[in-house]
């Protein structure tokens, strides 16, 4: 059964840049038709959708995050990763990575996620 562990730190200052890795074990991120995606749920809101790394490589973003958010992998090490950069408190919210696949829609039927990271954006 895959496993995913979201690491990074707790706390950014605003205009800094977010990064944040997702472990993946149990499973490869390159296994085929398999979708690995970065969701964050803000205090009070719902859960949104940022952005995905396909199998082959491939990215896909949220239209209005695309501007300042990356996610890149490593195949050695089995990790995701994201970056979102020019933080402000808004971004404050607890990150999650899942996976998707190999059928349902690839950026919204997540099967597997890990526990999720607390990240608040305060000088």
């Amino acid at each position: 059964q895959v496993q995913l562990q979201e690491s990074g730190p707790g706390l950014v200052k605003p205009s800094q840049t977010l990064s944040l890795t997702c472990t993946v074990s149990g499973g490869s991120i390159t296994t085929s038709y398999y979708y690995w995606s970065w969701i964050r749920q803000p205090p009070g809101k719902g859960l949104e959708w940022m952005g995905t790394i396909a199998y082959d490589g491939s990215t896909y973003y949220s239209p209005s995050l695309k501007s300042h958010t990356s996610i890149s992998r490593d195949t050695s090490k089995n990790q995701f990763s994201l970056q979102l950069s020019s933080v402000t408190p808004e971004d404050t919210a607890v990150y999650y990575c899942a996976r998707a696949g190999p059928s349902g829609n690839p950026t919204g039927d997540f099967g597997s996620w890990g526990q999720g990271t607390q990240v608040t954006v305060s000088s």
